[in-house]
């Protein structure tokens, strides 16, 4: 998604700056400010990824090591599983690309090699988990027409804009809506739901812990610290809770590329 500010106004700005419109917010705009929220340039987590049976039991408690950037509204993130055995050195790769699919790429130590994602396989679940590869993907703001549902609505402690975002083109997506609750003061999503092409209710995320953290140049940011999904039809489901994180320390650009995930050797 690519930022096209759609503040009107100084006095508009600092007013939503401060939480509160001066003007009823257009859906759009809406999904626009939560795809502009600030992030750090370069991340590094440790994250406890947990595999939950529709009993409620982990199936499958896994660690990460994940590294990200974010540079001229551009991202990428490589993901290593470290445990438990069946998925260890276990890469990933995503590119996001101005104007075209993001390329993504897995290393299979059982293979010992490293091939693309095909845009053919985006609904397929990444590595067992609820999430897809197209959910990791990110999404225009102009793919989509955005429908206000409320302008305020209270979820999970937060005051809440509800925005329903409805694919253009039916086959860019594999929902065929989404509804979204985004923070009137974080801009954050903080509540999602996902619909089926049937148009019944496949999947919801929930933000469980949002935190202001601090990077290593002295800007704080808001991080989501702890998400859960859940496949509603199956009762399945997964949570990311990050345990360490730094921001803002510059990580490798050899870490992002298809030799990293082929050796796993940093090369600064």
């Amino acid at each position: 998604m690519k930022s096209i500010s759609m503040l009107k106004g100084t006095v508009c700005a600092v007013l939503l700056a401060l939480g509160f419109t001066a003007h009823a917010v257009d859906a759009r705009e809406v999904v626009q400010m939560a795809h502009d929220v600030e992030k750090p340039m370069y991340t590094m987590a440790r994250v406890q990824m947990d595999l939950i049976g529709k009993n409620g039991a982990i199936e499958e408690s896994r660690i990460v090591t994940e590294y990200g950037k974010d540079i001229n509204d551009l991202s990428s993130i490589v993901m290593i599983f470290n445990t438990p055995a069946s998925v260890k050195d276990t890469r990933f790769l995503q590119v996001e690309n101005k104007d075209k699919d993001d390329d993504k790429f897995i290393f299979l130590p059982s293979l010992k090699s490293t091939r693309r994602i095909a845009a053919s396989e985006g609904s397929k679940s990444f590595m067992g988990t609820d999430a897809t590869y197209d959910d990791m993907s990110t999404r225009e703001v102009d793919e989509d027409t955005h429908e206000m549902v409320n302008e305020k609505e209270e979820k999970n402690g937060y005051t809440c804009w509800v925005v329903k975002s409805i694919p253009k083109d039916e086959k860019s997506s594999q929902y065929s809506f989404r509804i979204n609750w985004i923070d009137q003061k974080t801009h954050y999503p903080v509540y999602s739901e996902m619909y089926d092409k049937k148009g019944k209710l496949l999947k919801t995320l929930t933000l469980e812990k949002l935190e202001e953290k601090t990077g290593e140049t002295g800007k704080s940011y808001n991080i989501p610290m702890q998400e859960y999904m859940k496949n509603v039809q199956t009762g399945h489901s997964t949570r990311l809770i990050i345990q360490q994180l730094k921001l803002d320390s510059k990580v490798p650009e050899s870490v992002f590329t298809q030799n990293f995930l082929n050796t796993g050797k940093i090369s600064k």
